[in-house]
């Protein structure tokens, strides 16, 4: 049997080691302070790059729905802290400076996590969502994504009304397992970031109309059976198009998918290997 790290002992040593992160991430932090965007506008600036929209109560396989509930309300609580961040030129964008630590006595609540590659709960849960929306909004702009996480390696519920592809997700904890991008352009750009009882919904807005639009797109997806494990297959492609010409400029590979399923495969168009 593998020996337990520490952190897996007991729910003490996880705490302890948590509070470890946490401590290091912010004493990391304490030189680069001044860089981080923190400045917000309630005027929005006037060049749309990207909208989206992502449902807030998704059915998730087996997935308790009170959790989906819970996770509106953590997301309304967030949104706030990040609606109108202005991100000027040299600046990063760092989520969980914005939105802060997470606990009930700020109204958080159980919400669904993911913890060891299996599904959990815990205060606070469900806001990858949140970071999800905005990496999809950045994806679609020039800024430089410095700090992504993702549950690599498993492919943990089946679609459901899925309208972003699989693998441009993102995973977030407070505050070690940040999501930060930089902005390396001439260019002011705002977040705007609101919910309602459906949607939470982003834009991303510039100072300035960009040269460049992008697109994301997934290709050789499939699903494939190898030494009786299933996985999801697929790359994850963004191309770069100039705005005046329609030309494409670039198209670089951002994400390659091999993931493990962990549900039920029945009805799935299985490759074997």
């Amino acid at each position: 049997m593998a020996r337990k790290l520490f952190c897996e002992i007991s729910p003490l040593t996880y705490f302890l080691s948590t509070q470890k992160e946490i401590l290091l991430r912010t004493l990391r932090d304490l030189p680069k302070a001044a860089g981080f965007a923190r400045e917000k506008s309630t005027d929005p600036l006037p060049v749309t790059v990207y909208s989206h929209r992502s449902l807030i109560r998704r059915r998730l396989g087996n997935v308790d729905m009170t959790l989906q509930e819970n996770k509106a309300v953590n997301l309304a609580l967030a949104a706030p802290k990040v609606n109108g961040i202005l991100i000027r030129p040299g600046e990063v964008f760092s989520f969980w400076r914005l939105v802060g630590s997470v606990s009930r006595r700020k109204g958080y609540r159980t919400g669904l996590t993911i913890r060891g590659g299996e599904p959990a709960s815990d205060i606070g849960g469900g806001m990858c969502q949140f970071t999800n929306l905005i990496h999809w909004l950045v994806l679609h702009s020039p800024l430089t994504v410095c700090e992504h996480h993702h549950h690599d390696g498993v492919d943990l519920f089946p679609d459901f009304g899925r309208v972003v592809p699989f693998g441009t997700g993102t995973s977030i904890l407070y505050n070690y397992k940040d999501y930060r991008f930089r902005n390396d352009t001439p260019y002011t750009f705002q977040l705007l970031v609101s919910t309602d009882e459906e949607y939470i919904t982003g834009r991303l807005l510039c100072s300035h109309t960009l040269p460049d639009r992008y697109h994301i797109q997934a290709e050789e997806e499939y699903f494939s059976r190898e030494n009786g494990t299933v996985y999801r297959n697929g790359k994850i492609y963004r191309k770069t198009v100039d705005a005046a010409t329609g030309n494409t400029v670039a198209r670089e590979l951002i994400k390659v998918n091999h993931a493990r399923v962990l549900y039920d495969t029945a009805g799935l168009d299985i490759r074997e290997m």
